[in-house]
């Protein structure tokens, strides 16, 4: 082997057994894939999974009236085999009643009397899987509020 044959061999050795570690990718654009990033609370789609979220809830819930949002606290979505919603809102107790099988959340008022007021602040974590037009709540925690509307 002529001295150019061996330069080459020992510059691929030495990359080779390298003991560096690959460099750290900075992404320019922002976080990486895959991380969670605010959101618009006035998004279409958010709005879809804070009432997906409310629903759950109400579904789990043995109160005698449906709840809704009241306010949306944060919201941020995740690109995860789908898109994940984690949201923190704000959901107040209505008037409506669910033994009524014509109740319209979107129209139905806060309660007014002070004694049937009631707000949870809740922790969603919301699926969507827009190419099957699926959205379902993975989880979710609630816990009461001293606030009241």
């Amino acid at each position: 082997m002529d001295t150019s044959h061996h330069l080459l061999l020992v510059f691929l050795l030495a990359g080779v057994c390298s003991t560096e570690k690959s460099p750290v990718r900075i992404f320019a654009n922002g976080p990486a894939p895959g991380k969670p990033r605010i959101v618009s609370k006035n998004d279409t789609e958010v709005k879809k999974a804070v009432l997906i979220a409310t629903y759950s809830f109400n579904n789990k819930s043995n109160d005698a009236f449906f709840f809704k949002a009241s306010a949306i606290d944060d919201a941020q979505r995740q690109i995860v085999k789908g898109i994940k919603y984690i949201l923190k809102v704000e959901i107040s107790r209505t008037v409506c009643k669910k033994r009524d099988p014509d109740a319209d959340l979107a129209n139905c008022g806060f309660q007014p009397k002070h004694e049937l007021q009631q707000t949870f602040l809740c922790n969603f974590d919301v699926w969507s899987i827009p190419w099957q037009m699926k959205m379902k709540t993975t989880y979710f925690v609630c816990r009461p509020s001293n606030k009241s509307y």
